[in-house]
This record gives C-alpha cells, sequence and structure tokens, in this order.
C-alpha cells in the first residue's frame, strides 16, 4: 500500500504557477519544482506526470484567474468606460504590483508561442475571453451612448486587448504612471 499523498495538489499548481511566472517555462528545471513545492521528484511525477503536465494546469489556472479578475470589473456597477476603464486599470495593477513579472500568459506567448503549439492555443484562449468581455461592454455602451457607436466594437475590443498585453510587456520595465497615461489614451479613443 502506497503512502497517503503528503499535500495538496491543488496548492502544489498555485506554487507552480508562481514559480512558472517568475523564472518561465524553459528556465523552470523539475529540481526548482521540487524545491518550490516542497515535495519529492516521485510525487511530483506519480501526481503531475511531467513538469509540462504541471505548467499546463498552471497555465490554465492562471487563464481562468485572469478572465474572473476582468470579468468581475467589466460586469460590476458603475458606467460602461469607468468600467472598462478600472478593467484595463485592473490589468495594469496586476501586472506591475506583482514585482513586474508582467502577465504569465503573455510571457508564455512570447518564451513559447512560436514553437508550442498547445502552449498558444492555451495563451490565444485567454486572449479571446478577455476581446470577448471587451466587445459585450463596447457594445453595451455604444447602445447606451457612452461609446460612438460609428466603431466596430470587435476592432475596439482588439485595441483594448492589444493595449493590454502592451502593457504587460511594460511593466516589466516601466512605472506605473506609464501605463496609467496608456490607459488614458485608450479610454479617450473610445
Amino acid at each position: 500500500m502506497g503512502r497517503p499523498k503528503q499535500f495538496d495538489p491543488d496548492v502544489a499548481v498555485d506554487e507552480a504557477m508562481e514559480l512558472f511566472w517568475r523564472k518561465g517555462f524553459t528556465d523552470t528545471s523539475p529540481q526548482d519544482l521540487v524545491a518550490q513545492l516542497g515535495i519529492g521528484k516521485g510525487s511530483l511525477y506519480n501526481t503531475f506526470g511531467s513538469k509540462r503536465a504541471v505548467f499546463d494546469l498552471a497555465l490554465r489556472r492562471y487563464v481562468d484567474m485572469r478572465v474572473a479578475s476582468v470579468v468581475e470589473v467589466l460586469d460590476g456597477p458603475g458606467s460602461v468606460t469607468a468600467r472598462l476603464r478600472a478593467a484595463l486599470r485592473r490589468l495594469a495593477d496586476a501586472d506591475v504590483t506583482l514585482t513586474s513579472r508582467g502577465c504569465l500568459a503573455v510571457n508564455t506567448a512570447v518564451e513559447l508561442a512560436g514553437s508550442d503549439k498547445a502552449a498558444a492555443n492555451t495563451v490565444g484562449r485567454l486572449f479571446e475571453r478577455i476581446e470577448d468581455a471587451f466587445r459585450l461592454v463596447i457594445e453595451e455602451g455604444q447602445r447606451s451612448g457612452e461609446i460612438t457607436a460609428g466603431c466596430d466594437s470587435r476592432q475596439l475590443a482588439s485595441l483594448l486587448l492589444s493595449s493590454f498585453i502592451g502593457m504587460s510587456v511594460l511593466a516589466k520595465t516601466m512605472d506605473a504612471q506609464r501605463l496609467q497615461r496608456v490607459v488614458d489614451a485608450v479610454m479617450a479613443i473610445l
């Protein structure tokens, strides 16, 4: 009879997410994971199967958290423009306040998307979900008159998404004031 697990796999995925976010997939070794998670290599492989499997779980968890964070703001109270500004601000603040790591999904896209179809698909789903959430709120704003109805809502949503991605990269080297200027410029366009 095998020993019972001495760790919580959900907590381990959260810890792995932090490590991959800090170091990236390529620079994170199985030994790094073992040290971060406080488990043995056998437990790592018996529970998850591989470093890649842990990474996939961590990236999917991150994607779900990121989308939930944005949707929470976009579905909240207030004017459409206030909600859009708050969502962009939340995205930018998250990237700046987390020790300039940027966004795990954007980091993964830069590191792996050109050579790893599975990673590209996971990151692509995040971007699609965020863009769709932006589009729905933009359309609400167009119906209410807060946002110019003559602009294509998909194009505006793509602009917001690309601004978020750019802010995620800038957050690794720039201060919060610069990111606020980006948010202000994007909102002025709307």
